[in-house]
């Protein structure tokens, strides 16, 4: 059994410690050989579903896929909240998150709220909102 198919098995097993550090051997984010970048995106991913958001947090500063990994993962667990500090610091993706997780629970009025605190003029958040409305 490789490397690959071990991660596999740890990770139906909800085994994330055995998951991560057998993916992370082989990742690299800006690596020219794709299995590599595959093995970052996998890592990060591994990151989310096991919920270590302090680590996802540090890389987030300078790893998109992390901070979209984190941005996803809070948004699938109806973190709201976090979202809302993480796109008051800036983050875009994190309004963006927000405002689709608002929308899809029927709170499309917090949903206006938020883009009008955080990113009045950002079009695209805007546009998150009408359609919104519109479901």
């Amino acid at each position: 059994m490789d490397w690959r198919e071990r991660a596999r098995a740890a990770e139906q097993g909800r085994e994330w410690e055995v998951a991560i550090a057998l993916v992370s051997a082989h990742a690299e984010c800006h690596s020219n050989d794709p299995d590599m970048h595959d093995s970052h995106l996998w890592h990060m991913d591994l990151l989310a579903r096991a919920a270590r958001y302090t680590e996802l947090t540090a890389r987030a500063l300078d790893d998109g896929h992390a901070r979209r990994a984190l941005n996803r993962s809070l948004g699938e667990r109806g973190m709201d909240a976090a979202l809302r500090r993480r796109a008051e610091d800036g983050d875009r993706g994190a309004l963006y998150v927000l405002v689709r997780l608002l929308c899809r629970t029927s709170r499309v009025q917090e949903a206006q709220q938020a883009v009008e605190d955080i990113g009045p003029e950002d079009q695209y958040a805007r546009r998150l909102v009408a359609e919104g409305r519109r479901a």
